[in-house]
């Protein structure tokens, strides 16, 4: 629309050389301008209210078809098409997950068998640690993350972040394992069959720490579903839908969420509502004290 064109762009240009431009009259165009809205607009601006207000209600992740039904059931009676078109105008977007980095596959090796086999409740600490890797999101570019986790308690006994995914990532998560809890018995370590894990390196560290390997099933992620469940509630309670401006910025987020919050203070239905460090600390006195 002609009138539309010069409202837009009245402030580069005089509004007068633009009606010349487009060959209407400046008395018409300020006539436009005094005119009401007319009914559909207002209904849109109506309707962008309530869009807006169910998008924030669903937490800023709803796309438009389930605004719409959102809509629906408030008794408005537009349509889809209608919602996207208005959500687009006001730059309200679905909140989309991130696809997950490609990385090369490593050299393979031979795979431990499943020896822990979904025993995710052993009776004592240091019987069966659970490993695994999960990625973060920055502006300056992926952050690795992989945990230790004892099965016991459920307590984050090992981690390691960095730029790349190799198998130094993993062998430092272990290794800080391996220093804070100086197990006197052998140790089953249980992993999925990614290439860090089945690398000559992480054999080699298995076996000069008298530690034992077991691997989930190929493709079935429910075999180390207790790492799984961490880094859920990682992304969930903590990271959620941010990206961090850097490397350093998330390192430090998530710092804090296992030393300072989740090993000491979260509670866990497995641990009887207590955190990892305390069910650990009530179980070595209840040793004390037989």
């Amino acid at each position: 629309m002609r009138y539309a064109f010069i409202r837009e762009h009245q402030v580069q240009w005089p509004v007068r050389g633009l009606c010349t431009l487009l060959d209407v009259h400046p008395s018409g165009y300020y006539a436009w301008l005094r005119s009401p809205k007319s009914r559909r607009a207002q209904a849109d601006e109506r309707l962008s209210g309530l869009i807006k207000q169910f998008w924030l209600e669903s937490g800023a992740v709803y796309g438009y078809r389930k605004i719409h039904r959102d809509m629906r059931e408030h008794g408005e009676s537009c349509g889809p098409n209608r919602v996207y078109r208005l959500m687009r105008g006001a730059g309200i977007r679905a909140q989309v997950g991130y696809r997950k980095p490609r990385h090369k596959a490593g050299k393979v090796h031979a795979a431990s068998p499943n020896r822990l086999n979904r025993q995710f409740n052993p009776e004592s600490p240091n019987e069966f640690w659970a490993t695994d890797i999960t990625h973060i999101r920055t502006h300056e570019g992926w952050l690795y993350l992989a945990v230790v986790l004892d099965l016991f308690s459920r307590r984050v006994i090992g981690w390691s972040m960095q730029s790349r995914i190799t198998s130094e990532l993993v062998l430092d998560a272990l290794l800080m394992a391996v220093w804070r809890r100086k197990p006197t018995g052998k140790v089953m370590v249980h992993s999925d069959q990614g290439s860090q894990y089945t690398s000559q390196d992480w054999t080699s560290f298995l076996r000069a720490h008298g530690l034992e390997g077991s691997m989930s099933r190929r493709g079935n992620c429910h075999d180390n579903a207790v790492v799984e469940s961490f880094f859920q509630l990682l992304k969930r309670e903590r990271v959620k839908r941010k990206i961090y401006n850097n490397r350093d910025e998330a390192r430090a987020e998530i710092f804090d969420y296992i030393e300072l919050f989740y090993n000491e203070r979260r509670r866990h239905s497995s641990n009887e509502q207590l955190s990892p460090v305390e069910y650990e600390r009530r179980h070595q006195k209840r040793l004390e004290s037989v």
